[in-house]
């Protein structure tokens, strides 16, 4: 069922409700009101009346009859429409005119202090009583009947006022009657005109292609940042209802987001692509090595020792460059994937002290030399960094050696302006200029190399990712291989960072 009719009939409900209820209050009060007005109407008559039924009386009593018949004229003809009723001082009737009640006993006997209701044969009457004279009496105060004292009665029947009371009880059940219908169509007119941002709001998100968000291009702000629009073009618009406005900015807002994770599904799915196509691609010659030593193996149970510590040798190798490959995929792979929740405020020096010391580690015969400050902090992914400085010193270890000397690796970690500059140099034969940017891309390795070719990219990549550069260059003395790479300091007006657009270093054509 539609909002507008669900108004509609709710309005239709409840509009004559609140009129009947309106009614209930109404009614006693116009009641009392009309009551009221009959109440004044008998005092002002009574009073009105008061002078010819004293004469009336004294002329009962003082037995003229003549005078006594001129006041009952005066009476009937100042009683107009009301019921009088005139007892004389002996109790005896003097005068009973106009309409009042004809069961006996039906009305009081003794004046009151205001007004009464008398019923008889299912009629009612107000009636109010007033003493007249008896001990010079008569002005028509309360209490009761004074001795030798006639009695004053004017009635007056409730039937109008009855009459009205009910005529304002019709109107009330015609207005709620009449009301449910108008209330209905006004309701649902009001409904639909209110209701109208949100049906086009609805026709709005009903026209999205969901098939087209995960290619669209991204955001230009940060993931699930409110007002950007990313692959889906939904963006908010202002209606002047606040309700609709905040549900269309929700919904641009649930739909930036559901991009972002779709552009983060796909991404991961092209990763495992290309992990899966890059490790079938690069294992192949390692995995037939190590079928072809087997082979060998167990072709001559009798090999010669000698021979069969060179096939085991090649096996080992063989073994180690494929567990070197898969875990650079996977590092690549993650630094493809990782998000900014994973960076934090990391000291960049204590890490470049524990690479040195891991490389002095498995690197025995190279010497390193690191010159860094006590501290110096970067906003960074703790894990992308330290695969950084891993790849950097074991690439100098193993590229900086020559025929006649060990590798000498000099580490130098410096804050200059608002960034990290980081240099290492070794002694080896370095890079020529040519082959200085080829270097960072995936699989880029000499020919003699024992490395898998990524290690260069991993640091590329996490340079990338950190926001800063990498290059290849010649130390200040002109012999050997520089590497250096700087990293944005964090900065109070600009603590983090954001991660580039284009991760793809594993899943792209190479960089």
């Amino acid at each position: 069922m539609r909002l507008s009719t669900r108004i509609a009939l709710w309005a239709a409900a409840l509009v004559p409700l609140l009129v009947v209820l309106a009614g209930l209050l109404l009614l006693p009060l116009v009641g009392r009101d009309l009551r009221h007005q009959q109440d004044a109407r008998l005092a002002e008559r009574t009073a009105a009346l008061l002078p010819s039924v004293r004469a009336l009386v004294a002329a009962d009593s003082k037995g003229r009859p003549k005078a006594e018949q001129n006041q009952q004229r005066k009476v009937v003809d100042d009683a107009l429409d009301l019921g009088v009723r005139v007892t004389g001082t002996d109790g005896g009737v003097l005068l009973s005119v106009g309409p009042q009640p004809d069961g006996p006993g039906t009305l009081p006997s003794e004046p009151g202090g205001g007004p009464v209701t008398v019923r008889d044969r299912g009629s009612s009457w107000r009636v109010l009583s007033r003493t007249v004279g008896g001990n010079g009496s008569g002005n028509g105060k309360g209490g009761g009947g004074a001795a030798g004292a006639g009695l004053l009665q004017v009635i007056a029947p409730t039937g109008p006022a009855d009459r009205q009371a009910a005529a304002v009880r019709r109107r009330v059940l015609l207005v709620a009657l009449v009301s449910a219908p108008v209330a209905a169509l006004l309701g649902f007119a009001l409904a639909e005109r209110a209701t109208a941002p949100l049906r086009r709001l609805s026709r709005r998100a009903a026209g999205l292609d969901p098939a087209a968000a995960p290619g669209a291009p991204a955001s230009p702000g940060l993931p699930g940042s409110p007002g950007s629009p990313g692959g889906h073009g939904f963006l908010p618009e202002r209606t002047g209802t606040t309700e609709v406005d905040e549900l269309s900015s929700a919904l641009a807002l649930l739909l930036t987001r559901y991009d972002e994770q779709a552009r983060r599904t796909a991404q991961a799915l092209d990763t495992a692509r290309a992990f899966s196509a890059d490790a079938s691609h690069e294992l192949r010659t390692p995995l037939m090595s190590l079928r072809t030593n087997l082979d060998v193996l167990a072709a001559h149970p009798d090999l010669p020792a000698a021979d069969r510590d060179e096939v085991v040798t090649e096996l080992r190798q063989d073994h180690a460059r494929l567990l070197d490959l898969l875990t650079a995929l996977s590092t690549l792979a993650r630094g493809d994937l990782v998000q900014l929740d994973a960076f934090q405020p990391v000291d960049l020096a204590e890490l470049v002290d524990a690479a040195a010391e891991e490389a002095r580690r498995r690197h025995p015969g190279a010497v390193f030399a690191v010159h860094a400050p006590a501290e110096l902090r970067v906003f960074g992914w703790e894990s992308g960094l330290r695969i950084m400085l891993a790849n950097l010193l074991g690439n100098a270890a193993v590229h900086g050696r020559s025929d006649s000397a060990p590798a000498r690796v000099t580490v130098r970690l410096a804050a200059e302006g608002a960034q990290a500059r980081l240099t290492v140099d070794d002694s080896g034969p370095g890079v020529p200029p040519e082959d200085r940017a080829a270097v960072f891309q995936r699989f880029h390795r000499r020919r003699e190399s024992p490395g898998s070719g990524l290690g260069l990219t991993l640091v590329a990549q996490q340079a990338a990712l950190h926001g800063g550069t990498v290059a290849l260059t010649a130390p200040p003395d002109g012999a050997g291989c520089r590497a250096e790479v700087t990293l944005q300091l964090p900065r109070p007006d600009a603590p983090t960072l954001e991660l580039p657009a284009r991760r793809d270093w594993l899943t792209g054509p190479g960089r």
